[in-house]
């Protein structure tokens, strides 16, 4: 993880990257925190029973909800809005120009 938060510079001394910050919420790190604290949960209580290896399922189930969550889903269910919008926009001045007309 400390290789993930260093900043690597270009030859001419440019900042290339500025890593990943560890206390960030919502980020990289925050996902990789919990896949370790998985695996120390996991590795303590298989002392306990070897069935608790299961739980390991975990890891893989919470990255395919957020795959879904943040990419798939939204990319599967998206309206085309901008298509339906323009003849929202059409509809809407020809609306206020007959008012105009109208007054």
């Amino acid at each position: 993880m400390s290789s993930m938060a260093k900043a690597s510079f270009t030859d001419d001394g440019n900042l290339a990257d500025g890593g990943i910050d560890l206390n960030m919420e919502q980020g990289m790190a925050e996902h990789l925190k919990d896949v370790i604290l998985l695996t120390a949960i996991v590795q303590v209580l298989s002392c306990v029973s070897l069935y608790v290896w299961y739980f390991w399922l975990l890891a893989p189930g919470r990255a395919l909800y957020l795959l879904w969550v943040n990419i798939l889903g939204p990319w599967l269910t998206a309206d085309s809005s901008a298509a339906t919008q323009e003849p929202n926009e059409k509809k809407q001045r020809r609306q206020e120009r007959r008012q105009m007309k109208r007054f």
